[in-house]
């Protein structure tokens, strides 16, 4: 699985997955959805850092995350427990997804948050704010993926944005209140534009991400490594988040070259290699089902 995601979602990801792993038991998408084949893309990890940017633009929603958990201290921590959600709801069995969705409605449901401006307060589970972090996610892995080189036809990604009403009701929207197609997640997306500014926690997310916390002997990596993850996830960012944040990007053509660069080094390495991580979570759906529900290599080539 390569995503993270649900990132201005408040801290409520649990860890292991318990996925009891029943033979022949799908899950809620199983190897026929665009999904299986998109998430197990190792772009998913930049497209993650996109969406957390992304989401961060909604002030209401990034409060969520600064004010229930110590994003700045266990900010890796959360990542991997957003990203092995994101993994168990896409290859684990149907039991083990339909618990973990329980598990972070129960969690938000018990989250509030202060506006500091008004002393409003109000909860992380409001359908307002867990619709613009559903929508910032999807659009990020459609659009890294696409503009990495993943081959997606314009069908192909319709049906992966409609799968996703799935996902949203896991965490406890409904359905038909999300968006089912490209045209409709743009429009929405469109119309969220007003409401969007790059708050003082906004500029937490950013540092954050441009220089996380690590310990020293691992600052080289940071250097090399996150930097180029990080930069490409703020560059494929739409041109007006970058006017928000207010730091420039370089060309549409020369973001996209990075992508498809970035895309093809990732996926030469072994796949079974990479899908270590998070715990082995398509490698499990594989032996549950069979080596017919292996994702194939940068497409949906085998989903009509």
């Amino acid at each position: 699985m390569g995503g993270t995601a649900r990132g201005a979602a408040p801290q409520g990801h649990a860890g292991h997955s318990g996925d009891p792993g029943r033979p022949g038991d799908p899950g809620l998408f199983g190897p026929a959805s665009v999904t299986w084949q998109v998430h197990a893309d190792p772009m998913m990890w930049v497209a993650g850092v996109r969406a957390l940017y992304y989401q961060a633009l909604l002030p209401r929603a990034v409060r969520g995350v600064m004010q229930n958990s110590d994003f700045r201290k266990d900010a890796w921590g959360r990542l991997m427990r957003t990203a092995n959600f994101v993994g168990t709801t896409t290859y684990g069995t149907t039991e083990a997804a339909e618990r973990a969705g329980a598990r972070v409605r129960k969690i938000h449901s018990l989250l509030k948050v202060t506006d500091p401006d008004t002393g409003e307060r109000y909860g992380v589970d409001e359908p307002d704010l867990l619709l613009w972090v559903h929508c910032a996610e999807i659009d990020s892995y459609l659009h890294v993926a696409r503009r990495s080189g993943f081959r997606l036809t314009d069908a192909q990604a319709d049906r992966y944005v409609a799968e996703h009403r799935t996902s949203a009701r896991l965490v406890g929207l409904d359905p038909a209140d999300v968006p089912g197609d490209r045209a409709q997640l743009a429009a929405y997306l469109a119309g969220m534009r007003p409401r969007l500014a790059a708050g003082p926690e906004a500029r937490d997310v950013d540092d954050f991400l441009r220089r996380p916390p690590v310990h020293p002997l691992v600052t080289p990596a940071r250097a090399t490594l996150w930097r180029r993850v990080s930069t490409l996830a703020y560059a494929s960012l739409p041109p007006y988040a970058h006017e928000l944040y207010g730091r420039p990007a370089p060309s549409p053509s020369a973001v996209t070259r990075g992508l498809r660069t970035t895309g093809t080094v990732l996926r030469c390495v072994p796949a079974r290699v990479r899908w270590q991580l998070p715990p082995k979570h398509v490698l499990r759906a594989m032996a549950r089902l069979g080596p017919g529900s292996r994702p194939a290599p940068c497409s949906a080539r085998s989903v009509p």
